[in-house]
């Protein structure tokens, strides 16, 4: 059921309506290096067909799981040869191209470089972090999207109508509701709906696909989750964004699609312990409490009782107060110390564990802060001499960091007070 023309191709209306980039570019034959990224089965290698076909060129199709440098010269080879005989452009598609290492992305920059190729690569991962800057500087990216459920519906109704190369011969039934059930099973994948389709016709009792054919086919399918690539990190951004903006049902949502797509708990547990250091912090220190529970409670139970529990933890954390003031003020420590260099300790906050040391000064005039009234040494100075007094945190007015403000404060203010009176 690949499509054999533009006119039949379902979806991607970003850049394939009329008007839209990619289909203005096809239309006057302005054909340029691209690369297709987008997730599993949503026309990649189709579309670097039909633009072939559509321009008049050969196509010449390498995958990077299965080719190296040798096939790649190959390649090149029957492109120069297909220019000679008949000047015919080459467009050379590489599928799964982020497979290749530099070295072999390397291997074809020149011959699309001076026009021997044009160069199609697909890829279900980030370019930017896969792609040579060289290659992706000669190369236009197109975003290709996952198929809504309406277009998977379209491409099911061809393929149960075409006679030649569907089910149209066998003159199949089946419900709307079902074919919908399909659909929302396929995920935005049109191979897969096709999948589906194809072993649900297998199940067809007297000619009809029956509920109980689809809800067999369907069973146990998971969304679509790429463990370690780009939707993996936008689906924990998502999470991450919506406990600090305060949404626990949102918070909610995007853990069970994680859970739901694979996405082992207890990466999650890891990451939802930074979110309470990250974000709420000691405007709610239970927060951390909360969150090493529900990581500790995965590792000992599994699932799905642990899962409960970081559940549970998440809904706390984005209900809490939010704190992002021990981050930046973490994030500002580190700055200074990477660039204020090996300071030396104070000498009177220097260890005395021996007779030199103490011979040495080591100790010397230190306030032990027990002894001192309210327990703080007014005044005393802890930095570097040479740095001066620093100021990184800066407690906010939520929650618990209300009342550690006013104690901060506070102790500032006899801190002024000591110094104005030597």
């Amino acid at each position: 059921m690949r499509p054999r023309s533009l006119e039949e191709f379902v979806g991607q209306s970003h850049i394939m309506a009329e008007g839209k980039t990619l289909r203005e570019a096809i239309a006057v034959d302005r054909l340029h290096s691209m690369v297709f990224w987008g997730p599993p089965g949503t026309g990649k290698t189709t579309l670097a067909a039909l633009i072939a076909a559509h321009s008049g060129a050969s196509f010449l199709k390498l995958s990077a799981v299965l080719s190296g440098v040798k096939d790649i010269r190959g390649a090149v080879e029957q492109a120069r040869e297909s220019r000679a005989l008949s000047a015919r452009p080459t467009v050379l598609f590489i599928d799964e191209v982020h497979r290749f290492n530099k070295s072999q992305q390397d291997a074809f920059l020149p011959h699309v470089e001076d026009g021997t190729v044009t160069f199609v690569g697909a890829t279900t991962e980030n370019p930017s972090f896969e792609l040579n800057s060289a290659l992706l500087s000669r190369a236009r990216v197109y975003r290709l999207q996952a198929l809504d459920e309406g277009e998977i519906e379209t491409i099911l109704r061809q393929a149960l109508v075409d006679k030649e190369r569907g089910l149209g011969e066998a003159r199949l039934k089946i419900s709307s509701e079902l074919l919908g059930l399909l659909a929302k099973a396929a995920d935005g994948d049109a191979r897969r709906a096709l999948n589906l389709l194809e072993i649900s016709a297998d199940l067809a009792s007297d000619g009809e696909i029956t509920r109980t054919a689809i809800e067999d086919v369907v069973s146990g399918s998971l969304r679509r989750f790429d463990k370690g690539g780009d939707l993996f990190h936008e689906q924990i951004s998502a999470l991450h964004k919506s406990v600090r903006g305060s949404s626990p049902d949102a918070a909610l949502y995007w853990l069970c699609r994680m859970l739901d797509g694979g996405c082992d708990p207890l990466y999650v547990a890891r990451r939802v312990v930074r979110m309470a250091s990250e974000d709420i912090g000691n405007a709610d220190p239970r927060a951390l409490q909360l969150a090493l529970n529900a990581w500790d409670a995965q590792e000992r139970l599994g699932s799905p009782e642990g899962e409960l529990a970081i559940a549970q933890a998440v809904v706390y954390l984005a209900c809490a107060a939010k704190s992002n003031a021990v981050y930046s003020a973490y994030k500002q420590a580190m700055q200074c110390a990477c660039e204020s260099g090996s300071l030396e300790v104070p000498v009177h906050l220097r260890n005395t564990p021996t007779k030199l040391m103490k011979e040495l000064g080591y100790g010397h005039a230190y306030r032990y802060a027990h002894d001192e009234p309210a327990a703080y040494a007014a005044g005393e100075a802890y930095f570097p001499d040479a740095l001066g007094e620093q100021r990184f945190y800066q407690p906010v007015e939520r929650g618990l960091e209300i009342k550690i403000a006013e104690k901060l404060a506070r102790l500032r203010e006899l801190d002024r007070a000591a110094r104005s009176s030597e």
